[in-house]
């Protein structure tokens, strides 16, 4: 099983963000994510950003030619 756990290198140090799961002995692989990419993937997303930039065609609600037969 694997168990993934929030923490911090800082000063040569490990700090657990989270209480790990009761383990005697265990393997563990410490994954390094650079801070900058942190705040890149916490930016919100701003609504209406495409604005302008995408059209719905008129047609958009009318029946496919493709589905008539299945049409009623």
């Amino acid at each position: 099983m694997h168990t993934s756990i929030n923490g911090v290198f800082e000063n040569g140090q490990f700090i657990l963000l989270e209480t790990p799961p009761t383990i005697k002995k265990s393997k563990v692989i410490i994954t390094f994510i650079n801070e900058s990419e942190l705040v890149l993937k916490s930016s919100k997303k701003r609504l209406g950003g495409l604005e302008g930039q995408i059209a719905i065609p008129d047609d958009f609600n009318e029946p496919l030619d493709d589905l008539k037969d299945y049409m009623c």
